[in-house]
């Protein structure tokens, strides 16, 4: 085979290809002598079918599997003549059969980058101590007083900064109705029934809370807010809105005291001291899993930052979307409108996009430093992996790896797991340091 591979930057290489007649005419005799013996043809005995007649009567799929076959060798060729790292090896375009016989293709293939890493082994990362602070302890005793917070009603004066009120509301821009102003849907901003809102600078939106002040339970307040230029909905930008206001009840919160009758309302039987064991137990499990992403995050900040090199530019867009989606996804479940996500489009897309190259990036540095020391995922190693992932879904392992099997699943599963035990590898070489001054991150 004639083979040429021609490097172009974003790693992209064109391939063009020239088979040789007699090598071309070998392969089809090999296919067409198949389906002489194999073939069912009515009116002839197994076997003895003309060739003329097989070779027309099964032209297509004659030339189909002459093709793979003769495409997948000149790959396997290319791979061996260049020592080529090919992540896609693209469709054959501009087949040609010559009129020596020859067929002549050229296959725009995508390749890995040319990584090369830094110094891996004793990576400096800073952690917090492991030990769970009395502060944030005491901050989670207080999350479970005001699970049992009580609501009583405030009489005898107006709403202040501070109070609990309960309101009913609607808006307009120039006198219309907040979504048909839109012409969409405008989720809390066109209004709420039985709101309930703390009254502090804040909360809902700037400057609400302020004119809510003074106001008495029954009352009707028109409240005139006028949007900043940076609004998350853009329509709305610089644009006066008119939230009309009732005042339903106006409340205050009262804590209960952190003590063993508040244990026992949490656990029956438990003592204080008891629940703020277990308490502190399960902070320490949670705080451990946080520093060790933390070192992971670090570890591969450390390698983005010291390491350049050009991403196929069909990774990096599936990438991008795919980050996309997960961010809409979190944004949905987090409680955000429809109005909202659209209003961030752009932003997200620039994010997902920053994600999406610093993720390929990390993924192929890794892949080399696995390389590197050896580091795979054994059969054995492949398999339990998924049993974990059936038993937790509730699917029959057995069925789960042969979906995962036809999906052609298997590889990206695989080196997820080399990617992971790569991480603990760092992690476990690398140089960790402890500070006060480090704060624990969160997810």
């Amino acid at each position: 085979m004639n083979i040429v591979v021609e490097k172009q930057p974003k790693c992209v290489a064109i391939l063009r290809v020239e088979i040789p007649a007699e090598k071309v005419q070998g392969q089809r005799d090999e296919i067409v002598n198949k389906y002489l013996k194999n073939a069912r043809i009515p009116g002839f005995r197994p076997g003895k079918a003309p060739r003329p007649f097989i070779e027309k009567r099964f032209e297509k799929e004659i030339t189909e599997q002459l093709h793979e076959k003769l495409f997948s060798e000149a790959y396997d060729e290319a791979l061996k003549q260049e020592s080529l790292k090919v992540l896609d090896f693209g469709v054959p375009e501009d087949v040609t059969n010559e009129a020596d016989g020859s067929i002549t293709f050229v296959s725009k293939i995508t390749l890995a980058p040319d990584v090369q890493v830094p110094e891996y082994m004793g990576v400096t990362v800073t952690v917090p101590p492991v030990a769970v602070p009395d502060e944030d302890l005491q901050a989670q005793l207080n999350g479970l007083r005001e699970r049992f917070t009580e609501f009583n009603d405030i009489e005898g004066r107006p709403a202040a900064m501070g109070d609990l009120v309960v309101i009913d509301y609607s808006s307009t821009v120039d006198g219309k109705p907040v979504e048909e102003f839109l012409g969409k849907p405008a989720g809390h901003l066109s209004g709420r029934e039985g709101f309930w809102v703390r009254l502090d600078e804040n909360a809902f939106l700037p400057g609400f809370s302020e004119a809510v002040v003074g106001m008495n339970p029954g009352e009707t307040r028109e409240i005139i807010l006028t949007q900043p230029a940076d609004f998350l909905v853009a329509d709305l930008q610089n644009r006066e809105m008119v939230f009309t206001t009732t005042l339903k009840e106006l409340k205050q919160s009262i804590l209960p005291d952190l003590d063993d009758d508040l244990a026992a309302r949490l656990a029956p039987g438990k003592s204080l001291t008891e629940i703020t064991d277990i308490i502190r137990d399960n902070m320490q499990i949670e705080r451990q899993r946080k520093i060790g992403d933390m070192k992971v995050n670090q570890i591969v900040a450390h390698f983005n930052s010291m390491v350049d090199f050009d991403l196929p530019d069909e990774l990096v867009t599936q990438e991008t979307q795919s980050q996309a989606d997960a961010m809409v996804r979190r944004g949905v479940q987090a409680g955000m409108s429809e109005v909202e996500i659209e209003a961030q489009q752009n932003e997200i897309f620039a994010s997902a996009g920053q994600q999406a190259v610093s993720s390929l990036r990390t993924n192929f540095i890794l892949q080399e430093i696995a390389r590197l020391e050896n580091i795979t995922a054994t059969d054995t190693e492949l398999l339990n992996h998924l049993a974990q992932i059936a038993q937790s879904r509730k699917v029959a392992p057995k069925k789960f790896v042969r979906d995962m099997q036809r999906g052609g699943r298997l590889p990206a599963i695989r080196n997820s797991i080399v990617i992971g035990k790569t991480i603990d590898f760092l992690v476990g070489h690398a140089n960790v340091q402890e500070s006060t001054a480090t704060p624990v991150t969160e997810d």
